[in-house]
């Protein structure tokens, strides 16, 4: 009469494979679409200033150099700072690990409020009274990073086109 079903254990296997499709998996919201783009926009110049010297920064050398020596960061540390701003805003545009290139931003936002911008208080350096630029464009890439790192990249997301065209990307 009733039949028990027959149960097959979870394996790491099976972990693993949920894991990575999670990582990828996202939907098709434009907000997501909107928030990505314009934060991957509005960081990709910082990256290019610390990596390139474009838009009057200082390069890759010469950041290195101020990360290094002048606030004591080790130069590992510096350099995934350099390019978590630059080739993770780039992946933000794209909606290619999203999640990956979300978190690593708020991660580069929070170290700059505690190692750089705290001591200057709350507002930006408008008038240019105040001896640097406070953390409130620091504390705004954060909260654009939460839903990213919540959802994913959204609506035309290399992300979400990696899950729809290829299922078995959890096997990886």
């Amino acid at each position: 009469m009733f039949q028990r079903k027959r149960t097959i254990p979870y394996t790491e296997t099976d972990k693993k494979e949920n894991q990575m499709k999670a990582f990828f998996q996202t939907d098709e919201s434009v907000n997501n679409l909107i928030t990505r783009v314009i934060l991957g926009i509005v960081i990709c110049p910082h990256g290019a200033q610390k990596l390139l010297g474009w838009f009057g920064g200082h390069g890759l050398e010469g950041t290195l150099g101020f990360f290094t020596h002048q606030l004591g960061m080790p130069t590992v540390i510096a350099l995934l700072v350099i390019l978590g701003e630059s080739l993770g805003a780039l992946g933000l545009i794209a909606g290619f690990l999203t999640r990956f290139c979300a978190a690593g931003i708020l991660i580069i936002m929070a170290g700059a409020i505690v190692m750089s911008h705290a001591s200057n208080g709350f507002f930006m350096n408008w008038s240019g009274k105040q001896a640097g630029e406070g953390f409130e464009y620091h504390l705004l890439a954060i909260a654009l990073c939460l839903p990213l790192i919540i959802s994913g990249g959204g609506r035309f997301s290399v992300d979400g086109f990696i899950v729809k065209r290829f299922p078995y990307i959890a096997r990886w």
